[in-house]
């Protein structure tokens, strides 16, 4: 599936309004996601911190379990919404990757219109593969 510019734009919008339904207690630092599946479904995650901070789970994986109990096993995009526009992290990037190489794009919650568009495999090279 093409990532369009108007489906980047979607995607973007629907992590931004994911975003709000964070829970992030601790860090107050609230990401949302949107997943576009190879089929033309979005799924959507958000981060869901703990008091146990290490059980705490990355937006990304949350759109990623969606999107895996519905039936999907291709991904085609991710969009991740965040102060800063931060990148995934190193696992979200491995979990990604167990379903293809993606176009990651990652833009700031206060200027969605300042994003980076990458390939999942230009941010995790030597992914791990069995």
């Amino acid at each position: 599936m093409k990532l369009t510019a108007q489906r980047a734009q979607r995607l973007v919008a629907a992590a931004a309004a994911a975003r709000k339904h964070a829970h992030a207690p601790y860090s107050k630092f609230r990401i949302g996601a949107a997943l576009l599946a190879s089929s033309g479904r979005i799924y959507t995650g958000v981060n869901v911190e703990n008091a146990s901070y290490g059980l705490t789970i990355c937006a990304e994986r949350v759109a990623a379990g969606n999107a895996v109990s519905a039936g999907e096993r291709r991904f085609a995009a991710v969009a991740i919404v965040s102060p800063g526009a931060a990148m995934p992290c190193g696992a979200c990037r491995q979990v990604l990757a167990e379903f293809g190489d993606c176009t990651v794009i990652c833009a700031d919650a206060r200027r969605l219109g300042q994003m980076s568009v990458e390939p999942l495999s230009g941010l995790l090279p030597h992914m791990f593969r069995i």
